[in-house]
Protein backbone atom coordinates (compact mmCIF):
# COMPACT_ATOMS: atom_id res chain seq x y z
CA UNK A 1 0.00 0.00 0.00
CA UNK A 2 1.32 3.26 -1.03
CA UNK A 3 1.94 6.42 1.02
CA UNK A 4 -0.89 8.17 -0.59
CA UNK A 5 -3.49 5.23 -0.21
CA UNK A 6 -2.76 4.61 3.03
CA UNK A 7 -3.71 8.81 3.83
CA UNK A 8 -6.85 8.36 1.94
CA UNK A 9 -7.98 5.25 4.34
CA UNK A 10 -7.15 7.07 7.62
CA UNK A 11 -8.63 10.08 6.69
CA UNK A 12 -12.23 8.25 5.46
CA UNK A 13 -11.59 6.20 8.90
CA UNK A 14 -11.27 9.32 11.10
CA UNK A 15 -13.95 11.10 9.05
CA UNK A 16 -16.38 8.16 9.84
CA UNK A 17 -15.63 7.97 13.28
CA UNK A 18 -16.48 11.51 13.68
CA UNK A 19 -19.52 11.17 11.98
CA UNK A 20 -20.23 8.69 14.77
CA UNK A 21 -19.10 10.36 17.89
CA UNK A 22 -20.83 12.90 16.87
CA UNK A 23 -24.16 12.20 15.80
CA UNK A 24 -26.95 13.16 17.52
CA UNK A 25 -28.68 10.28 19.21
CA UNK A 26 -31.84 9.92 21.05
CA UNK A 27 -31.52 9.63 25.22
CA UNK A 28 -32.94 6.14 25.85
CA UNK A 29 -36.29 6.69 27.06
CA UNK A 30 -37.11 9.83 24.85
CA UNK A 31 -40.95 9.66 23.51
CA UNK A 32 -40.95 12.37 20.89
CA UNK A 33 -44.20 14.58 21.46
CA UNK A 34 -45.09 13.91 24.67
CA UNK A 35 -43.36 17.01 26.19
CA UNK A 36 -45.34 18.94 23.63
CA UNK A 37 -48.49 17.59 24.11
CA UNK A 38 -48.13 18.41 28.60
CA UNK A 39 -47.17 21.98 26.60
CA UNK A 40 -50.41 22.18 24.28
CA UNK A 41 -52.38 21.56 27.44
CA UNK A 42 -50.62 23.84 29.86
CA UNK A 43 -50.60 26.64 27.25
CA UNK A 44 -54.43 26.42 26.73
CA UNK A 45 -54.11 28.22 23.12
CA UNK A 46 -57.02 27.75 20.52
CA UNK A 47 -54.79 27.29 17.77
CA UNK A 48 -51.89 24.50 18.83
CA UNK A 49 -50.97 21.98 15.74
CA UNK A 50 -47.97 19.49 16.01
CA UNK A 51 -46.71 19.37 12.49
CA UNK A 52 -44.15 16.92 13.02
CA UNK A 53 -42.95 14.47 16.01
CA UNK A 54 -41.00 16.81 18.09
CA UNK A 55 -42.46 19.82 16.63
CA UNK A 56 -45.49 21.97 16.31
CA UNK A 57 -47.13 25.38 15.56
CA UNK A 58 -49.52 27.89 17.15
CA UNK A 59 -50.67 31.25 17.51
CA UNK A 60 -52.86 33.47 19.82
CA UNK A 61 -56.45 33.70 19.52
CA UNK A 62 -56.47 36.97 17.48
CA UNK A 63 -53.86 35.66 15.38
CA UNK A 64 -51.54 38.64 16.25
CA UNK A 65 -48.59 35.95 16.90
CA UNK A 66 -47.57 33.08 15.58
CA UNK A 67 -45.04 30.62 16.59
CA UNK A 68 -43.09 27.44 16.45
CA UNK A 69 -42.10 24.89 18.95
CA UNK A 70 -39.58 22.86 18.61
CA UNK A 71 -38.34 19.83 21.44
CA UNK A 72 -34.91 19.65 22.73
CA UNK A 73 -33.35 16.97 24.26
CA UNK A 74 -30.14 17.34 26.57
CA UNK A 75 -28.42 13.58 28.14
CA UNK A 76 -27.03 14.09 31.83
CA UNK A 77 -26.01 11.02 33.81
CA UNK A 78 -28.94 8.27 34.41
CA UNK A 79 -31.68 10.98 33.12
CA UNK A 80 -32.30 13.13 30.18
CA UNK A 81 -34.26 16.98 30.03
CA UNK A 82 -36.70 17.36 27.12
CA UNK A 83 -36.50 21.45 26.59
CA UNK A 84 -39.13 23.13 24.29
CA UNK A 85 -38.01 26.45 22.35
CA UNK A 86 -39.94 28.89 21.47
CA UNK A 87 -39.35 29.93 18.21
CA UNK A 88 -40.88 33.61 15.73
CA UNK A 89 -39.73 34.74 12.53
CA UNK A 90 -39.87 38.29 11.71
CA UNK A 91 -39.30 40.46 7.99
CA UNK A 92 -36.39 42.41 8.66
CA UNK A 93 -36.65 45.93 6.82
CA UNK A 94 -33.06 45.77 5.79
CA UNK A 95 -30.74 43.17 4.96
CA UNK A 96 -27.81 41.64 7.12
CA UNK A 97 -26.43 39.33 9.37
CA UNK A 98 -26.09 39.59 13.25
CA UNK A 99 -26.57 37.22 16.48
CA UNK A 100 -27.52 38.82 19.91
CA UNK A 101 -28.05 37.04 23.09
CA UNK A 102 -30.24 38.64 26.01
CA UNK A 103 -29.30 37.81 29.34
CA UNK A 104 -30.34 39.13 32.41
CA UNK A 105 -27.88 41.04 35.00
CA UNK A 106 -27.28 41.07 38.33
CA UNK A 107 -25.59 38.69 40.37
CA UNK A 108 -28.38 38.19 43.09
CA UNK A 109 -31.65 39.96 42.05
CA UNK A 110 -32.57 40.94 38.56
CA UNK A 111 -31.43 44.31 37.48
CA UNK A 112 -31.93 44.76 33.88
CA UNK A 113 -31.53 42.73 31.07
CA UNK A 114 -28.19 42.86 28.83
CA UNK A 115 -27.44 41.90 25.60
CA UNK A 116 -24.47 40.30 23.87
CA UNK A 117 -23.70 40.35 20.55
CA UNK A 118 -21.98 37.15 19.13
CA UNK A 119 -21.60 38.33 15.51
CA UNK A 120 -22.64 40.97 13.16
CA UNK A 121 -22.82 44.82 12.58
CA UNK A 122 -21.22 46.54 16.27
CA UNK A 123 -23.82 49.18 15.69
CA UNK A 124 -26.76 47.18 15.24
CA UNK A 125 -25.59 46.18 19.41
CA UNK A 126 -26.25 49.59 20.56
CA UNK A 127 -29.63 50.09 18.72
CA UNK A 128 -30.92 46.97 20.04
CA UNK A 129 -30.11 47.85 23.60
CA UNK A 130 -31.84 51.24 22.91
CA UNK A 131 -35.47 50.13 21.55
CA UNK A 132 -34.96 47.19 24.50
CA UNK A 133 -35.00 50.06 26.90
CA UNK A 134 -37.27 52.19 25.19
CA UNK A 135 -40.22 49.22 25.06
CA UNK A 136 -41.49 49.72 28.92
CA UNK A 137 -44.14 46.91 28.59
CA UNK A 138 -41.65 44.03 26.66
CA UNK A 139 -39.18 44.92 29.43
CA UNK A 140 -41.67 44.42 32.15
CA UNK A 141 -42.61 40.64 30.94
CA UNK A 142 -38.60 40.12 30.57
CA UNK A 143 -37.62 41.27 33.96
CA UNK A 144 -39.56 38.27 35.58
CA UNK A 145 -39.68 35.70 33.01
CA UNK A 146 -38.10 32.56 34.00
CA UNK A 147 -35.83 31.84 30.80
CA UNK A 148 -32.96 29.96 30.14
CA UNK A 149 -31.86 30.90 26.52
CA UNK A 150 -32.75 34.01 24.83
CA UNK A 151 -31.32 34.34 21.20
CA UNK A 152 -32.29 36.77 18.44
CA UNK A 153 -30.58 36.52 14.99
CA UNK A 154 -30.83 38.54 11.83
CA UNK A 155 -30.30 36.12 8.96
CA UNK A 156 -30.93 38.30 4.91
CA UNK A 157 -34.27 39.53 5.34
CA UNK A 158 -35.65 37.81 8.44
CA UNK A 159 -35.25 38.05 12.16
CA UNK A 160 -35.68 34.58 14.22
CA UNK A 161 -35.98 34.85 17.82
CA UNK A 162 -35.51 31.36 20.36
CA UNK A 163 -36.54 31.34 23.55
CA UNK A 164 -35.84 28.24 25.33
CA UNK A 165 -37.91 28.49 29.11
CA UNK A 166 -37.22 26.68 32.31
CA UNK A 167 -40.85 25.85 32.23
CA UNK A 168 -42.61 23.91 29.78
CA UNK A 169 -40.05 21.10 30.01
CA UNK A 170 -39.83 17.19 31.30
CA UNK A 171 -37.27 15.65 33.33
CA UNK A 172 -36.95 11.75 33.17
CA UNK A 173 -34.62 9.89 35.44
CA UNK A 174 -33.68 6.24 34.43
CA UNK A 175 -32.62 5.38 38.16
CA UNK A 176 -35.52 5.62 40.46
CA UNK A 177 -37.17 5.30 37.31
CA UNK A 178 -39.91 8.81 37.00
CA UNK A 179 -41.28 11.98 34.68
CA UNK A 180 -41.76 14.77 35.82
CA UNK A 181 -43.40 17.98 33.38
CA UNK A 182 -41.97 21.20 34.89
CA UNK A 183 -45.60 23.26 34.11
CA UNK A 184 -45.73 26.89 32.76
CA UNK A 185 -47.27 28.69 35.19
CA UNK A 186 -50.07 31.74 34.90
CA UNK A 187 -47.70 33.76 35.56
CA UNK A 188 -45.02 33.03 33.55
CA UNK A 189 -47.21 31.88 30.68
CA UNK A 190 -48.32 35.74 30.45
CA UNK A 191 -44.87 37.15 30.91
CA UNK A 192 -43.54 34.42 27.81
CA UNK A 193 -46.40 35.24 25.39
CA UNK A 194 -45.99 38.97 26.27
CA UNK A 195 -42.26 38.99 25.66
CA UNK A 196 -42.62 36.95 22.30
CA UNK A 197 -45.01 40.02 21.19
CA UNK A 198 -43.06 42.04 22.41
CA UNK A 199 -39.57 41.62 20.79
CA UNK A 200 -42.29 40.77 17.39
CA UNK A 201 -43.39 43.94 17.61
CA UNK A 202 -39.56 45.56 18.15
CA UNK A 203 -38.40 43.92 15.15
CA UNK A 204 -40.93 44.90 13.16
CA UNK A 205 -40.05 48.68 13.00
CA UNK A 206 -36.26 47.92 14.01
Amino acid sequence: MNRGTLTTGISTMLQKLSELFSARRAPAGYRPGVTLEHLRRNLGLASFEQTEPTAARASLDDGSLQLEIVERTESQLLMHLVMTEFVIRVPASTEGAASFELHHSGAVRRTGIRCRQRAGDAALLARLQARLQEDSALHQALMPLDFKRLRIDLQGHQWCVRLEHMGGSEVVNRMPAFRRYIALSRDQRTWLLDTLTGLQRLLRTF
